[in-house]
């Protein structure tokens, strides 16, 4: 069941991560589109383990995470433009995304995280979880 739930789950997020990127492209610039669906992504992400019935529900947690998440943000998006960026000699916008990226999920994260009870936080890890 977990399989199915992941596989769905990719599909759409894959789907609504492309349809963004149609909606809003981010042109030659900053990419502001992959920038903001990581960051969504990831603070997405750092919020499943607040929810009861994601935890209680592994085909459930399966789906949102490694499956709707894991389709919806993308490393290979953000190292390709990166990598375009410098090829157009634009290092600075390059290393200004590439840090900003990192800096702005790993705050989502943090923040997204301190959000949760103290015992809804410690609830993976004594699940067996990575959280």
């Amino acid at each position: 069941m977990s399989f199915l739930a992941v596989a769905l789950g990719g599909a759409i997020g894959a789907l609504l991560r492309w349809t963004l990127g149609e909606v809003v492209p981010h042109g030659s610039g900053f990419p502001w589109t992959t920038f903001a669906i990581n960051l969504t992504g990831s603070a997405a992400l750092a919020a499943l383990p607040a929810l009861d019935v994601v935890r209680r529900r592994p085909a459930l947690a399966a789906g949102l995470g490694p499956g709707l998440l894991g389709g919806y943000t993308t490393l290979s998006a953000f190292a390709e433009e990166s990598r375009t960026l410098l090829a157009h000699g634009q290092t600075v916008t390059a290393l200004a995304y590439l840090l900003a990226t990192l800096a702005a999920c790993l705050a989502a994260v943090a923040v997204v995280s301190h959000l949760h009870p103290p015992a809804v936080a410690a609830a993976p890890a004594a699940e067996g979880g990575d959280g």
